[in-house]
């Protein structure tokens, strides 16, 4: 298993970290992009990464800049200039330099959120792309219980306050900016999904017509709550988009949390396969 590290030019003389995971032998000239949600880098994508290129899949993890190898850059950012701008310098490389035509993408939580601004500011880049998976991906989905809302009011006080949500005492690898989070919050207490600059995005959603599994924890109860990424796909158009709940009373091992779904033993054993199976079949 080869992991080659590829450093994208970007911005102000920085750098993203791109991944490129594959066997040589085994690869079948399909590939995958991956990307990571907030206090997170390719570690949580590594996994699978592996999975898939053992099934012939060449996969692209791209790391956000202030995130695991890429650049740290002065400023504030959010997921609108992560999905505008980190993931365009991604697949402009992907489509010009590495002349890829087509390929799947696998997300993580904000990764997804940031995936689908990038197609509705890039139309262009949706004929690109052939099937989609967004592991616990939601934007405005957390406030609907009285508890969560007290938790999102707490974190956002606390966020704003220390400047910065310090995950990395919690064991995750990176705090994130009060600048970052505070976008995710105000989607979740006011249950929209708009730019900064009040572009609805869940009216420019079913303009994505790509086929998309939804796949969430029974066990993650505030990040990315059943319903919320229920709510998140339902935006989308294609009668052929599925929704996957992993828990116990639908038949999985255990009731997976917003990491343990995409990276645990158990994840390997009984959800990558399901993913492979979406990726492979024809729709």
């Amino acid at each position: 298993m080869k992991h080659q590290q590829i450093n994208i030019p970007f911005k102000d003389a920085a750098t993203l970290a791109l991944w490129k995971i594959y066997d040589p032998i085994l690869s079948n000239g399909k590939n995958v992009f991956l990307t990571h949600g907030t206090f997170s880098n390719r570690k949580i994508c590594l996994a699978i990464s592996e999975f898939l290129a053992k099934n012939g899949y060449t996969c692209w993890i791209l790391e956000w800049r202030n995130h695991g190898d890429s650049s740290k850059i002065a400023g504030p950012y959010n997921f609108e200039i992560i999905g505008k701008e980190d993931i365009t310098a991604a697949f402009n490389y992907l489509f010009v330099n590495e002349k890829i035509e087509q390929l799947d993408c696998v997300t993580h939580s904000g990764g997804g959120i940031s995936l689908t601004i990038h197609l509705i500011e890039n139309p262009k880049n949706i004929s690109k792309i052939n099937k989609m998976v967004f592991f616990a991906c939601q934007s405005s989905g957390v406030g609907q219980t009285t508890r969560n809302r007290l938790m999102l009011k707490i974190g956002k006080k606390i966020s704003k306050a220390l400047g910065c949500l310090p995950a990395q005492k919690l064991g995750w690898p990176h705090d994130e900016k009060h600048s970052f989070m505070k976008q995710w919050f105000d989607w979740n207490l006011s249950n929209d999904f708009k730019s900064r600059a009040d572009k609805d995005y869940r009216l420019e959603m079913p303009k994505i017509t790509n086929p998309i599994l939804a796949i969430s924890g029974k066990g993650d109860k505030f990040i990315a709550p059943n319903a919320g990424c229920k709510s998140f796909l339902s935006r989308f158009n294609n009668p052929n988009n599925k929704f996957l709940s992993c828990g116990i009373t639908t038949g999985y091992t255990e009731d997976y949390n917003h990491s343990r779904l995409i990276y645990s033993r158990n994840a390997e054993r009984e959800i990558y396969p399901v993913v492979l199976e979406w990726l492979t079949k024809k729709i």
